[in-house]
Order: C-alpha cells, then sequence, then structure tokens
C-alpha cells in the first residue's frame, strides 16, 4: 500500500492543491510545518524592508527640507551681511550723524597713543 500512498501524492493536480489550501489540510502538513521558521524568517525580512524603506524615504524627505531650510538661510545671511557692509561705510556713519543731530564731530588730526611709565 506505501506504493499506492505515493502515486496519489504525485499525481495530484492543480485543483487539488487549491482544494488542499482552502480546507488547511496543506498547512498541518508536515512539509509546512517543517518550513514555518523559513517562513517567520521570510515574513520578518520582509517587514524590515518596508520598515527600511519608509525611514529612507522619511530621511530624503528631511534632508531636502533641511537643503531648502540652508539656502534660505544662506540668502539670509547674504542680505544681512550687505546691509551691514553699507551701515559702516564711513559716508554712511556721517550721515547718520547729522541726521541725528547729534553733536558728533570727525577727527581732523589722526589718534596718538599714550605711554605711561612708571
Amino acid at each position: 500500500m506505501p506504493e499506492k500512498d505515493k502515486k496519489r501524492s504525485v499525481k495530484k493536480g492543480s485543483g487539488s492543491l487549491f482544494k488542499e489550501l482552502l480546507s488547511g489540510s496543506m498547512i498541518s502538513d508536515k512539509i509546512v510545518l517543517k518550513n514555518l521558521g523559513l517562513f517567520f524568517l521570510l515574513t520578518f525580512l520582509g517587514a524590515v524592508y518596508i520598515a527600511s524603506r519608509f525611514h529612507a524615504e522619511k530621511l530624503v524627505r528631511e534632508i531636502s527640507r533641511l537643503q531648502k531650510e540652508v539656502r534660505e538661510l544662506r540668502a539670509e545671511s547674504l542680505s544681512t551681511s550687505a546691509r551691514l557692509m553699507n551701515a559702516t561705510r564711513r559716508s554712511e556713519i556721517v550721515r547718520q550723524i547729522h541726521q541725528r543731530n547729534l553733536e558728533l564731530e570727525e577727527l581732523r588730526e589722526p589718534p596718538y597713543k599714550l605711554i605711561i611709565r612708571r
């Protein structure tokens, strides 16, 4: 009789495979139970792959946002630097002094250094 069982399992068609899958007898079969660890490993690896992809997409969005912010800050820095350069020019300082009616005058002589000896 063992030879008849072997012939039956060999002659099973695709219809019987679908029928076994729906009935649940395939899950209880020794082949499936033997490879259950492999199925869990593949499921775990698939979940890790999906999580890794989501993490990579999140990092790409974060990098893009930070690059945009750096461009904006660089432009702001350049404009602030230009305003500062303009505000510290000698002619601009003199104009501001006269505009605010401050009683300051430009030096007519160069400054000199005081040296005290003890």
